[in-house]
């Protein structure tokens, strides 16, 4: 698939998502959380295939972030500077086998207590595709294979339980790995996961004794309880409506959420009741939001501008009103 054919599809499926996130009801009311200081504090390089994708926050403000294009991991300091930690080996034929993007892609990120990176890898091949580790002074090491046909593209740690959780948003499945590595379990194919045509379960954080994911084809975001054993309990559908949603973080109190709305362009504020707000937009520099990270009231916004084709960038903002 080329560049252009990739663009005009995913243009095609993000304005569809657009619309039908604009006629679905939302929570237009001024209370509740609110963003101020809202800047642009980094600019990145959409030729050299510097495409933000997702990130991994530390509370010193360091960033980690897959970009996505590059199939880099780099590091991004407070102050904006950044250094390249990995670049992941090219597939032979180049990424064009990788199922519906057509291109080799970095994308889910999380970094361990110990300072263990982890990342997601997207080729469509089977010598590549799967989870990575990168550990200071080492060369990046697959961990665990995922099948090559799917799309490993959120990625979430259970500290405590020393599992990772993956979505594969081409199989509609979340899979499960020790952090150690090893073979992957497929910890869930519940129907909700499954995409509309294009991508399917996205985001994933888990919270609260569940494992909490987005579903960009059905614009949902879904609570699926974790139960003894780490088996995995029927997905609860959380929010509605947000048909583009890509990642997502709380907000720290409560299950409040702010999301990136890809397709729309926004990031929006989820409350627990599932009602939604629009706290930013095309007006604030957002092009095409992947992913969002807090630490304490700082919000860190990466916008891949995947369609918008136009200035990738991290927006910070702070939040107030997190209650």
């Amino acid at each position: 698939m080329s560049e252009r054919t990739l663009m005009t599809t995913l243009s095609a499926v993000l304005v569809a998502a657009a619309a039908l996130t604009a006629a679905a009801p939302a929570d237009a009311t001024s209370g509740g959380s609110q963003l101020t200081d809202v800047r642009i504090t980094g600019h990145f390089d959409r030729n050299a295939g510097q495409m933000p994708e997702n990130v991994a926050l530390l509370p010193d403000g360091t960033a980690y972030v897959t970009f996505a294009g590059a199939r880099q991991v780099v590091r991004i300091a407070p102050g904006g500077a950044t250094r390249v930690l990995a670049t992941l080996p090219a597939p032979a034929d180049g990424g064009v086998s990788t199922p519906v993007l057509g291109f080799a892609l970095t994308t889910g990120i999380v970094r361990s207590a110990d300072g263990t990176v982890y990342v997601l890898y997207a080729t469509g091949t089977s010598d590549l595709t799967g989870l990575w580790r990168l550990r200071p002074g080492q060369e990046p090491q697959r961990i665990a294979a995922l099948p090559a046909d799917g799309l490993p593209n959120g990625l979430a740690l259970d500290e405590r339980g020393k599992q990772l959780y993956i979505t594969d948003s081409v199989l509609g499945t979340v899979w499960t790995v020790p952090a150690g590595g090893g073979t992957p379990t497929a910890w869930s194919t519940a129907p909700e996961l499954a995409s509309t045509g294009f991508l399917g379960v996205n985001g994933a954080k888990v919270h609260n004794g569940a494992l909490w994911v987005s579903n960009l084809d059905r614009g949902t975001l879904l609570r699926i309880p974790v139960l003894p054993g780490n088996r995995a309990g029927a997905p609860q559908t959380r929010a509605s409506g947000l048909v583009g949603i890509d990642d997502f973080a709380f907000t720290g109190h409560g299950n409040q959420v702010l999301a990136a709305l890809n397709g729309p362009n926004e990031v929006v504020r989820i409350r627990p009741d599932g009602t939604s707000t629009t706290l930013l937009d095309a007006a604030d520099g957002l092009q095409g939001p992947t992913s969002i990270a807090l630490n304490h009231d700082h919000v860190y916004v990466l916008s891949a501008a995947y369609t918008t084709k136009n200035d990738p960038n991290l927006l910070r903002a702070r939040l107030n009103g997190r209650r």
